[in-house]
């Protein structure tokens, strides 16, 4: 018996040295590098021929050091954290567009309905190659928000490439305060209706249930809805599974895998929300990303809707952010999340059951009144006359 307590005591210690050593082991490794970092800035601030701005030296090895991990992974400098939290509240300053980067590209996922960037004649897809005479070649999506904000009123000009377009487009843009209506809704007949989600927001799940239940105390019924998520970029995970739990009674929703406990996640459908099962048609295409690509992955997985359209964007990747003590906040990727099935759709998106081919018009030349044109955009309005001339709805139509 003293022998095995020996042996067991011997393993303990084995293990313990071995642990004290690897964790000695990491941090020598870690100081070494601190110490080589600090030794370039050392050397940089005393030999480098102009004087130099500390902050904005450290400014930047972080912006270095964050760029090797992902385009979602960014430090929010004081100023830009606040802007970002207004943006999450449904009411903020800016052009009113959704941006990515797309193969080291800055891109647009979305200009936001009826804002300032669509009325100015942004498109989906859109690659911004220059914000007010200034190259986005090498930005970080923190970098273009920088560049983009401005008070309320003031001019910007942008310059993108088009796809069909023989040259870059310039286009000025006037900041506005932007009141984002996330949910849309018209009625298509007594027993079906068109809801569209352009993101989701503090209460985008409220206003979508409001719009439910007011189109059945008025018509009576519903038989089916189409639920747009085209050029949807995502937006907050809780009002994605309020969204989905809606229409799902029961099982997973979306579950959340990370490095650490906390990260790992899973959000289950609650019996008491959920509407009775009339038909769902989700329309999604390539710049649906993040928070509608968790409901169409939800709505799938469960049998719950038919997914039609195009492959969706594939972001499916969670970010936290963590406030700072000088007001600044890191947005960090700490989680992937994954539809109930158990499947990740980062990097490959959700696919539709039914694929329609997008019909693309021949592009216009590009040029001042091309510009304009588009522009008249503000004058619109969106009807059911005119959304039914749209050949994804059309045939959503058919297959409710």
């Amino acid at each position: 018996m003293k022998k095995i307590s020996a042996i067991i005591f011997s393993i303990l210690l084995t293990v313990f040295i071995f642990q004290k050593t690897s964790v000695q082991s990491w941090a020598a490794d870690r100081y070494q590098d601190l110490q080589m970092f600090a030794k370039i800035l050392s050397l940089v601030e005393e030999y480098y021929t102009d004087d130099v701005d500390l902050q904005k030296l450290m400014y930047g090895s972080i912006k270095g050091m964050l760029s090797e991990l992902d385009p979602h992974t960014y430090y929010m400098k004081k100023e830009y954290f606040k802007q970002f939290e207004a943006e999450t509240s449904g009411k903020f300053g800016g052009l009113g567009v959704e941006v990515t980067i797309d193969e080291g590209i800055l891109t647009v996922i979305t200009p936001i309905d009826d804002g300032p960037a669509q009325k100015a004649g942004v498109l989906p897809g859109d690659k911004v190659i220059s914000i007010n005479g200034k190259s986005t070649k090498g930005m970080s999506l923190a970098d273009a928000a920088e560049h983009m904000k401005g008070k309320i009123g003031s001019k910007i000009r942008i310059q993108v490439l088009r796809k069909g377009a023989g040259q870059p487009i310039e286009i000025a843009i006037k900041r506005k305060i932007i009141r984002l209506k996330s949910v849309k809704y018209i009625n298509l007949d007594k027993n079906r209706a068109y809801f569209r989600i352009s993101s989701f927001v503090e209460n985008t799940g409220k206003d979508l249930k409001k719009l439910i239940d007011k189109h059945i105390a008025k018509q009576g019924e519903l038989s089916g809805i189409i639920l747009d998520l085209r050029r949807n970029p995502g937006g907050l995970l809780d009002q994605a599974i309020f969204v989905s739990d809606l229409f799902v009674d029961e099982g997973i929703i979306v579950s959340t895998r990370g490095k650490t406990k906390e990260s790992k996640e899973i959000a289950y459908a609650k019996k008491s929300a959920t509407y009775p099962k009339f038909k769902i048609v989700v329309l999604i295409d390539k710049y649906s990303a993040s928070a509608s690509e968790i409901v169409a992955g939800a709505l799938k997985d469960h049998n719950r809707a038919t997914i039609m359209g195009r492959q969706s964007f594939g972001k499916g990747s969670v970010q936290s952010v963590i406030k700072l003590g000088d007001g600044s906040a890191l947005k960090l990727t700490i989680a992937k999340y994954y539809t109930p099935n158990g499947t990740s759709i980062d990097g490959v998106g959700v696919a539709p059951h039914k694929v329609i081919k997008l019909v693309e018009k021949k592009a216009k030349k590009a040029d001042e009144k091309a510009i304009k044109k588009k522009a008249k955009y503000k004058k619109f309005k969106l009807t059911k006359e005119v959304l039914l001339k749209d050949p994804d709805v059309a045939a959503a139509m058919v297959a409710l």
